[in-house]
């Protein structure tokens, strides 16, 4: 097997200090090889959203190490961290957070053209991940001109433009009606079996069997990655009768 890409050890994350302070991860570690798709599960409040957002330098982790294609992101300075970010990382969230000025071409190509790339060939990088997902006819339509899913798939494809090896995808269905979920997430397999490393916080066990794997945490530790979606239902369903 490949080495992995993404490599977080024992990392914790505490928000406040003293009495107040909130332990939302506590020792997680967790690698993700390239080709493969980990779906994170847990219920309300179990860190999910945190693991993804310190997996993805968007927060610094208190303790731990998080490394991406062997970059450690706690020691990087924020320039550097923000530059790794543009460059390698691509992220879906469910609100789509696309420029409605802009058209899906140009959306797509933002952050190449935000690292230095020339409009021209941004626009052309653009315009072929869009092909690659099926979304060459899409290419000059506004946000609203798009359908919810239409929107959330120029959504990936703005994630994963460029040289960018590593996706996370935070419940990127939750906003989407269940036929228009499942081709989500369809494209995300599909990019994942294309050898991107993927990374999905979600809350339902139907879009976990996408995934490759399924790692469930609760009070912010992992306490179940061997298992697949079945598995983490039963959590979830163990979980709520409490």
């Amino acid at each position: 097997m490949t080495a992995p890409h993404v490599v977080l050890t024992d990392v914790t994350r505490v928000h406040g200090a003293g009495e107040t302070a909130v332990t939302a991860l506590d020792g997680v570690s967790l690698e993700i090889h390239p080709g493969e798709l980990v779906a994170v599960m847990g219920p309300s409040g179990s860190g999910k959203s945190t693991l993804l957002n310190v997996a993805g330098g968007l927060d610094r982790p208190t303790g731990g190490t998080v490394t991406i294609g062997g970059e450690d992101l706690v020691t990087l300075a924020p320039r550097d961290l923000a530059k790794l970010r543009r460059r390698r990382m691509g992220f879906v969230f469910q609100d789509y957070n696309l420029i409605p000025s802009l058209t899906a071409a140009e959306n797509v190509a933002l952050p190449l053209e935000l690292d230095g790339t020339r409009a021209r060939l941004a626009r052309r990088q653009a315009r072929h991940t869009l092909g690659l997902m099926d979304l060459m006819d899409l290419s000059d339509r506004y946000p609203d001109q798009m359908s919810g899913g239409q929107q959330q798939r120029v959504a990936i494809a703005r994630a994963l433009v460029g040289s960018r090896r590593f996706v996370l995808a935070d419940e990127p269905t939750g906003a989407l009606d269940s036929h228009t979920g499942e081709e989500v997430l369809r494209v995300l397999r599909e990019r994942c079996d294309d050898g991107v490393a993927g990374l999905l916080v979600t809350h339902e066990a139907r879009h976990a069997a996408w995934a490759d794997r399924v790692v469930f945490l609760r009070d912010g530790r992992v306490v179940d990655s061997t298992g697949g979606a079945e598995r983490a239902e039963d959590l979830l369903a163990a979980d709520g009768a409490r």
